[in-house]
């Protein structure tokens, strides 16, 4: 028959378990230790490489996407706030707050003719055209970043993609899977057909006018009925230049 353990040699497993504990405890928290001390080490250089660099920084954009992922790689966020050291090295909190309204204005201007929606690659044409006195170059990651920052407002910007498109949304308007199918399509000539939508993506004629309503009913579309085809174009502004907009009637 098989003896149990006695009470001894109970109280020694115990022991034995509280020492194991406590052990992993110590080497966690020298692990932890540890990586607080790196990170520390991480953004002091942080701060003498900003310091070092800072013309470049404000006035090369490529320079300043890098130094972005440097500062996400150590958990800095330069654009946490308008105060405080960041900001008064850089500056850098003042030039989004800067972009940013300068986005909205662009955004407002534009939305009676696109409904809300611009292609980022148009929105960073525009803000450049804007800022052409300004010494800061402003790259596409700039915008993104400004974008960013708006949403956290709770202002209803956001960047959507549509197939190989981002596109800027400036007001609060679901898109579905269908409406962002057929935005995709759009980017090939800058609008569509209910024919061509029906038959690029295998829709009935009901799904293909329903979001087409929709799009229109947004403001995203453009209707163009002069053809010889008979065939109504849906031109869609924000994937597509209003230069060529009943160019081939």
């Amino acid at each position: 028959m098989r003896r149990r353990p006695g009470i001894g040699g109970l109280q020694t497993a115990a022991a034995a378990r509280d020492q194991y504990r406590a052990l992993g405890e110590n080497v966690a928290k020298l692990r932890t230790d540890l990586m607080k001390e790196q990170l520390a080490t991480f953004r002091s250089q942080l701060e003498e490489f900003a310091r070092k660099h800072k013309n470049d920084i404000r006035k090369n954009p490529s320079f300043r996407s890098q130094f972005h992922e440097m500062c996400a790689k150590v958990g800095v966020d330069p654009l946490a706030s308008n105060k405080g050291f960041w900001a008064e090295l850089l500056g850098i909190g003042d030039f989004y707050y800067e972009l940013g309204v300068q986005i909205v204005e662009i955004c407002l201007a534009t939305r009676p003719l696109n409904g809300g929606l611009i292609d980022l690659q148009e929105l960073c044409k525009l803000l450049r055209r804007k800022r052409k006195h300004d010494r800061e170059a402003v790259s596409e990651d700039d915008c993104l970043r400004a974008i960013s920052k708006l949403k956290t407002l709770g202002s209803g910007f956001e960047v959507i993609s549509a197939g190989k498109k981002k596109l800027v949304r400036s007001v609060p308007t679901e898109l579905n899977k269908d409406h962002n199918a057929i935005l995709e399509l759009a980017q090939v000539q800058g609008y569509v057909t209910v024919d061509e939508v029906e038959r690029r993506l295998s829709w009935t004629h009901g799904r293909a006018i329903d979001a087409l309503d929709t799009l229109l009913d947004e403001g995203l579309v453009m209707i163009d009925d002069g053809h010889r085809d008979g065939k109504r174009r849906y031109w869609f502004p924000c994937v597509s230049s209003l230069s060529s907009f009943g160019a081939d009637s």
